[in-house]
């Protein structure tokens, strides 16, 4: 039976926040990070939750975190409830599959998006003027065309509720320096490349996607999330054709359903019929399924 959490109440645990989908907790020498079933769309937190989304966000997460552990560092502790501090075990029912105990990171004050494709906000700028986040592509591209090569888009993280910001590489210099930003530039491309290759083997391509990166001790690690349906653009390899939107396991089957409406992406969101809950359910959980071989009993 399906367990939804939309929002955490654990009154004997710190709360540090409530994001877009995640609620954190301070318990002492780690982060208690529980991925709920929220969902947002153009920042704005939606009314209905998609069940099992945060189930689904975490065990790509571990997955991903998993195989790029070779490549860098990253914020898990233990996803395994069992061995959470005494203080989380009486919200072991909700903790279970959805939550992973991390480090304390500090986190740096970018986003790191990486761009294997023009779609999106990509394919918006380049018809402006030819470039994405300053950077010249050539000319004669279509809509979801395979870029010539991997790019590297950072933009600004903004307060919950408000756009992130594009920006290029020369801001992100300013804001964080020179070293830390071509560390994580460079780290961002590598993910990002030895992610699209293993998805594509599962008949997934990886169009675009976000990292996030903090600092423990002096040393940069990967946190958050890591290539999910929330931070990136699945698209079914074998529907793939270059010249408009794509079939996607995403969040963007949602989005084109809300761009349907009579609605200006300000709160407070319309209510979503039950049919779109449930393929947006199962679209998650499709991704979950291909992606990590084991559809974890959804």
């Amino acid at each position: 039976m399906t367990h939804v959490v939309q929002e955490t109440n654990f009154p004997t645990l710190k709360l540090l926040q409530r994001g877009k989908v995640r609620d954190m907790y301070d318990i002492g020498d780690a982060y208690l990070m529980v991925a709920t079933d929220r969902m947002s769309a153009f920042d704005v937190i939606l009314p209905d939750p998609i069940p099992d989304k945060g189930v689904v966000l975490t065990q790509i997460s571990l997955f991903w975190f998993d195989i790029m552990a070779a490549l860098v560092d990253n914020h898990i502790i233990t996803a395994d409830v069992s061995r959470y501090p005494e203080s989380c075990r009486p919200y072991a029912d909700d903790l279970r599959g959805r939550s992973i105990l991390v480090k304390k990171a500090q986190p740096l004050p970018v986003e790191c998006v990486v761009r294997g494709y023009i779609t999106g906000s990509g394919w918006k700028s380049y018809r402006k003027d030819g470039t994405v986040c300053g950077i010249p592509l050539p000319d004669g591209l279509v809509e979801s065309d395979r870029l010539p090569e991997v790019i590297f888009t950072p933009s600004t993280k903004e307060a919950l509720g408000k756009h992130d910001i594009n920006i290029d590489f020369d801001e992100m210099v300013r804001r964080i320096g020179a070293p830390l930003a071509r560390q994580v530039r460079d780290l961002s491309l590598s993910i990002y490349k030895k992610g699209a290759r293993i998805a594509a083997e599962k008949g997934i391509l990886i169009a675009d996607t976000k990292f996030e990166f903090g600092m423990v001790d002096g040393e940069v690690i990967l946190i958050d999330e890591v290539l999910t349906p929330d931070s990136s653009r699945f698209w079914h390899e074998g529907t793939y054709a270059p010249g408009g939107s794509q079939k996607s396991f995403d969040k963007q089957y949602l989005r084109d359903y809300l761009l349907s409406l009579d609605w200006d992406k300000t709160p407070p969101a319309p209510r979503l019929p039950q049919v779109i809950i449930d393929n947006t359910r199962a679209k998650y959980v499709e991704a979950l399924t291909l992606i990590s071989g084991n559809s974890h009993g959804l």
